[in-house]
């Protein structure tokens, strides 16, 4: 049976996808789940195999090898500018070292990929700015790569309870959920979706991947596509 590689299984979105494969029970679900990691996931289960290793200069070389060869690589690694210490130590984790993860997935030879990025970062202003272009670049390889089936997320603003918060998010998880209240969850969801719906809808995404049912080989999921995903009931 196939098996997947997570990475970024401790983040936010990270661990909603990692809690999701592990919960799966379908027919279909991975057989088995690796993660790599600078310190232990939260989820535990049967299925996992978690590696844990503070040195980042190393996990591309954990990733090749793991045996059998993966099907499938998530990545939902990323930090920010405060936690990283500036603009150039942000661009290692967010950039430079998805994009290492990325080229040891496809020399192993998995065959999807599934990267949650970021949305708005292909605006005529937003593609200047230095998150956008660390994003950017690593969609742009990962689709170079040529893997059988490269996904792509692009949600809004991720709504959830994170361990390190980020600044103001509290204030715009908050305003986020009070207009979803008034104004219901079709506004809300145009900007901002819950790290668990985006975590569904990689999931997701990859099972139809895995069916071989993706609309295309390099498939794009913008908010409304997540959304969508995020919250179908999963047939077994």
């Amino acid at each position: 049976m196939a098996s997947a590689v997570l990475i970024g299984s401790t983040g936010l979105v990270g661990s909603h996808i990692l809690s999701t494969l592990l919960a799966d029970t379908s027919a279909s679900a991975y057989s088995a789940v690796h993660t790599i990691s600078r310190r232990p996931p939260k989820s535990t289960g049967a299925k996992l195999h978690a590696v844990v290793d503070g040195d980042t200069t190393q996990w591309a070389a954990k990733l090749s090898a793991i045996t059998p060869v993966p099907s499938t690589v998530f990545s939902a690694l990323g930090t920010t500018r405060a936690q990283a210490g500036g603009i150039a130590n942000q661009w290692k984790i967010d950039h430079d070292l998805n994009v290492e993860l990325a080229r040891a997935a496809k020399a192993a030879g998995v065959r999807r990929f599934v990267f949650v990025s970021s949305g708005g970062t292909r605006g005529l202003l937003s593609s200047a700015v230095p998150y956008s272009k660390m994003k950017i670049g690593v969609e742009d390889t990962v689709k170079e790569l040529g893997f059988d089936t490269a996904i792509i997320l692009r949600p809004g603003l991720i709504l959830g309870e994170r361990e390190v918060p980020h600044q103001g998010g509290p204030l715009l998880n908050g305003m986020a959920r009070g207009l979803g209240r008034i104004f219901g969850l079709g506004l809300r969801d145009k900007f901002a979706q819950e790290a668990e719906v985006i975590a569904r809808a990689a999931v997701q995404a990859a099972r139809i991947a895995e069916e071989g049912k993706a609309p295309a080989k390099y498939w794009v999921l913008e908010q409304s596509d997540i959304v969508r995903l995020g919250r179908t009931e999963w047939k077994s």
